[in-house]
């Protein structure tokens, strides 16, 4: 199992000690957080220990770090996500690298998660930027226990699909993840979060915050870079991912 993080969002940040540790960046782009340096020091930080690079879009929305749903018509969101994904492709391509895929951010992920227009607008910016490029991006989304709707709007771009779950997210029963407003939103406790990893590598469903068992397919496997104890997390996932193997 990949472990993947959001990364270079803030120039003051702990990604030289998180990198090391994970398989895939999500890398900002500037429109919820960062600014050019810092994600083009990621991206080298990212190069120099091997991990897969993803661009990691939002909402034009750096006032509320892209947490704020917006109401975007679909020539504006197609150009918002695709102005932001070729601009780390730009930066990835002077450092003698490429993006692999991509992962909205924060509303515009949970947005997409649950409006189906939403998701193939996202697909067809990534789509239509794979026509211009060398490299076809794949896209990042959140398994759920039904993710068949997803799956056939992409096979209709030739989208290649990784489907995540979130180490120290709360989930509903729906599958969905539990608002951050609410309570148990955040799993903050290290073993919490390795407990969550050990059952789904011993192919057990992940629970929901009633117990509720989700039979989700699962490539990689999420920790919020800003999440309080987020390294120590990173630590503890990637022994307990190395045991395990």
């Amino acid at each position: 199992m990949k472990l993947n993080c959001d990364l270079g969002e803030f120039a003051n940040n702990n990604d030289a000690e998180i990198m090391p540790l994970i398989d895939m960046a999500n890398i900002a782009c500037g429109f919820h957080g960062s600014d050019p340096l810092t994600i083009k020091n990621t991206i080298k930080l990212a190069q120099q220990h091997q991990v897969i690079i993803g661009a990691h879009p939002s909402y034009p929305d750096k006032a509320n770090f892209g947490r704020r749903s917006m109401q975007l018509s679909q020539a504006q969101l197609i150009a918002t996500v695709q102005y932001q994904v070729a601009a780390l492709q730009g930066l990835c391509a002077i450092e003698n690298c490429q993006v692999d895929y991509v992962k909205p951010h924060g509303a515009l992920y949970n947005d997409m998660m649950k409006n189906l227009v939403l998701f193939e607008d996202i697909c067809r910016a990534i789509a239509q930027l794979n026509q211009a490029g060398k490299t076809p991006l794949a896209l990042m989304i959140q398994s759920l226990p039904d993710s068949q709707a997803f799956a056939t709007i992409a096979k209709q771009y030739q989208l290649r699909l990784y489907f995540e779950a979130f180490a120290d997210r709360g989930y509903l029963a729906n599958g969905l993840l539990v608002p951050r407003s609410d309570a148990g939103a955040m799993l903050t406790e290290p073993q919490a979060v390795v407990n969550r990893c050990q059952d789904l590598l011993n192919q057990q469903p992940l629970l929901s915050i009633n117990q509720q068992p989700l039979a989700l397919k699962i490539d990689t496997l999420c920790v919020h870079g800003d999440s309080p104890n987020a390294l120590a997390m990173l630590k503890a996932l990637r022994n307990a991912i190395k045991t395990h193997n």
